[in-house]
């Protein structure tokens, strides 16, 4: 195959080749959160969404800059600024104004005027930064769109909620049931359910609660709580961690399965303010995820630690059968209270799912642990992934992680001749060429490819032996 057949003709004759990115899902696809068109035989692996999906020419070079997944609804933002979303609607999530689910992506169209920067998706809901297509100065360049359960449309609406009018809008996460919002200056707003505190107002309540601003953290039990600027905050089922300026990690809401970081909490089960992981003191934090019953934190230096529920292997620390606990005589479920070193460096990106954890690392290769039937988690065919383990489907720079209910997603770039070249040759694996493509990106330091090959050759061999749907034989796309 020469050159030509691989990039295309034009992108040979320029000088300066286009950047491309992929977007690959896999995992849990009842309700078409994959986009995979429902073949359930076909979703432990990863693929590239062909951009004919989202309405592109074949071979064109497609951009993206964002994806985010719910318990069973993903959503992507396209270089353009325009949003797809895709898979489970009954709470009207992917904001096309009705509950009816679908299993393609589609461009969420109330959001035309709007160039759309980042998004995210919670069990039912979807929030979007974006700033208008037309501005003429007097409106916010970073404004939050929210639609889906509990935020009072179907269709996407401008909320400023506790914000003053024009506030740029750093960052939003979703939750279960709940939404928290960061603003430019580093303050947070919060709304939806808090009978579990996880909206850090020092008390729980019944019922929807309205967007307010949470205005006090506290940093040692004895002192007295104080206003602390935010730089990253994520929202877990009914729990929220956040980052402060100085690299410090602040939790609340419910901390049952040790999710808080806390070797005690103040209410019970729960914890009612932000409070301080003095655990990882002297420790500068600058990512943090949060899960279902569990949360990660990456350090500025690239380690890894996690805390919390980890019977589905979350935490990628073993099985651990002991029930959890706050005596501090229990020792194994104790020490699952406090950040727990998963691994000692090179981590770039962290995303965790309802009950399984993805990372990045500096070398390019995606790692997974946690709940696994739908493969969502690692390359095994086991229920559990009880350590990190490879995910080598993608090829292309990690640019973007994303993990939900039952399914995952990355965006990889390609940006050079080679990766481009990489691409297109993932995109043609088939079982009549795979091990020569493997041979070929083996011997050019082609690594991801040829792994990929690699893990393509023993799913074919899998196939003869179950029995595998045509299109899958043959490498075609999804």
């Amino acid at each position: 195959m020469d050159i030509d057949e691989i990039i295309g003709e034009t992108a040979r004759s320029s000088m300066n080749l286009p950047t491309k990115s992929a977007i690959y899902v896999w995992g849990y696809n009842h309700s078409g959160q994959t986009g995979r068109k429902g073949k359930e035989l076909q979703l432990r692996i990863p693929k590239q969404l062909p951009p004919e999906l989202f309405g592109c020419p074949a071979g064109a070079n497609a951009r993206w800059l964002d994806i985010a997944c719910g318990r069973e609804h993903t959503a992507a933002v396209a270089s353009d600024g325009s949003l797809f979303t895709w898979g489970a609607n009954e709470f009207g999530q992917l904001g096309d104004g009705t509950e009816e689910g679908r299993k393609h992506p589609k461009k969420v169209k109330q959001l035309e005027t709007e160039f759309v920067k980042s998004v995210s998706c919670g069990a039912h809901c979807t929030a979007a930064i974006a700033e208008p297509r037309e501005n003429d100065g007097s409106m916010s360049t970073s404004r939050l769109w929210v639609w889906g359960q509990n935020q009072g449309s179907n269709y996407p609406h401008l909320l400023w909620g506790a914000f003053a009018p024009n506030t740029i809008i750093r960052q939003v996460s979703c939750g279960a049931v709940h939404v928290v919002a960061l603003s430019e200056d580093g303050l947070l707003q919060a709304w939806g359910y808090n009978e579990y505190g996880q909206l850090g107002r020092g008390v729980t309540c019944e019922g929807l609660q309205g967007a307010r601003l949470i205005n006090a953290y506290a940093k040692f039990l004895d002192e007295a709580p104080e206003l602390v600027k935010i730089t990253q905050v994520s929202c877990g089922e009914y729990h929220t961690a956040a980052i402060s300026e100085k690299g410090e990690v602040y939790t609340w809401g419910l901390g049952n399965m040790g999710q808080l970081g806390h070797t005690s909490l103040q209410s019970g089960d729960k914890e009612l303010l932000p409070r301080r992981v003095v655990a990882l003191d002297g420790i500068s934090i600058k990512k943090v995820a949060c899960g279902g019953v569990h949360t990660c934190a990456v350090t500025e230096k690239g380690a890894l630690y996690a805390w919390g529920g980890s019977q589905a292997g979350q935490l990628g620390l073993g099985p651990q059968n002991a029930s959890f606990s706050f005596i501090p005589s229990d020792t194994e479920s104790f020490l699952r209270n406090i950040p727990v070193l998963v691994v000692p460096s090179g981590v770039q990106l962290v995303a965790c799912g309802h009950s399984h954890t993805l990372i990045s690392l500096k070398d390019g290769r995606i790692h997974g642990w946690g709940y696994n039937s739908y493969g969502q988690a690692a390359n095994e065919q086991t229920t559990y992934a009880w350590y990190p383990s490879p995910v080598d489907w993608c090829v292309g720079e990690v640019r973007k992680l994303a993990a939900g209910g039952g399914h995952s997603a990355a965006l990889t770039d390609a940006c050079s001749l080679k990766e481009l070249c990489e691409f297109r040759l993932a995109d043609s694996v088939n079982l009549s060429n795979a091990l020569e493509i493997e041979d070929a990106a083996s011997r050019n330091g082609a690594d991801a490819l040829a792994r990929l090959c690699g893990r393509l050759r023993e799913q074919f061999l899998d196939c003869d032996e179950i029995g595998c749907e045509d299109d899958e034989m043959s490498g075609g796309k999804n």
